[in-house]
């Protein structure tokens, strides 16, 4: 990894933690928050990028997995519809299927096409989704290169004025919000996102899941590369880290030809001839590809 994105982490991760310090000594009484011109208009650079009239995004997909010394590298596709569906197809050969992850509203779904093998549960069920706080709109959001706050499908204006932001230098911004107070749970949750003061464009998104007793889980996401789509800009090539008490797990997603298509069922019908196993099987097997 490069020295300035180590560096842009370090920041992101700091200032998490100092807001997770702050926040035990806040009071929970509420009082209004004011944006000053400056924040309202970072803000709204940053929503500008928000690809808000595309339904269907999709793209040829180079996946590429490391845990600890282990290595997987694939060739697929990515399929998305808005507030409904994230698909990855994973091909081994370059043109049999060899795993699928499907991503939807209410449920993540694994499956195993060399081993004939899947896993379907709500995202609370997966321990590295629910400890980072993912869920559907959250990882929509992360691949769409857009804010976000944890429940919500679109901000309104009074949710962008939860957000914090604040310049590092260089031409760059630090956007920030926490989720919930000192004596709640969801204060346990912390997101920053490192952004171009003059674009408005997100260049990483970090996510921060506190826990004084098992460790800290957290999820940094780099975008890379743009390329058009439509009259935006469409992040093309991410890189994305999921750091836990035990382990860490990068991942690369790098998409090409990206499209609009909409000819494809959004839902994968699992045969019955699959066997319903546990998330560490799925990727044991998924690994030894």
């Amino acid at each position: 990894m490069k020295t300035t994105s180590v560096l842009k982490i370090a920041v992101l991760a700091s200032t998490l933690t100092i807001a997770a310090c702050r926040s035990h000594k806040q009071v929970v009484e509420e009082t209004p928050v004011v944006m000053s011109p400056e924040q309202t208009d970072l803000l709204s650079k940053v929503d500008s990028h928000a690809q808000k009239n595309a339904t269907f995004v999709g793209g040829k997909l180079k996946f590429s997995v490391a845990v600890g010394d282990q290595q997987l590298s694939l060739t697929g596709n990515l399929r998305m519809k808005r507030d409904d569906v994230i698909r990855l197809q994973l091909m081994a050969f370059g043109f049999v299927e060899a795993a699928r992850i499907e991503f939807t509203q209410d449920y993540v779904l694994f499956i195993d096409r060399i081993n004939k093998q899947y896993l379907k549960a709500p995202y609370y069920y997966v321990d590295f989704l629910r400890n980072s706080g993912i869920n559907f709109n959250t990882l929509q959001a992360l691949f769409w290169n857009e804010l976000f706050q944890p429940g919500k499908k679109e901000l309104t204006e009074e949710d962008m004025s939860k957000f914090t932001s604040s310049s590092i230098g260089d031409g760059e911004a630090l956007i920030n919000f926490e989720d919930g107070d000192g004596e709640n749970v969801k204060s346990k949750m912390f997101y920053s996102w490192l952004v171009n003061e003059q674009s408005g464009r997100i260049r990483m998104a970090n996510i921060m899941y506190r826990d004084p007793r098992q460790g800290n889980t957290q999820l940094n996401w780099d975008y890379k590369e743009f390329k058009k789509l439509g009259q935006k800009l469409f992040p093309s090539d991410m890189g994305i880290t999921l750091t836990t008490p035990n382990k860490e797990v990068k991942l690369g997603v790098k998409l090409n030809y990206l499209n609009n298509d909409s000819d494809w069922e959004t839902r994968t019908r699992v045969s019955d001839k699959y066997r319903e196993v546990n998330i560490d099987e799925i990727l044991r097997r998924f690994m030894a590809l």
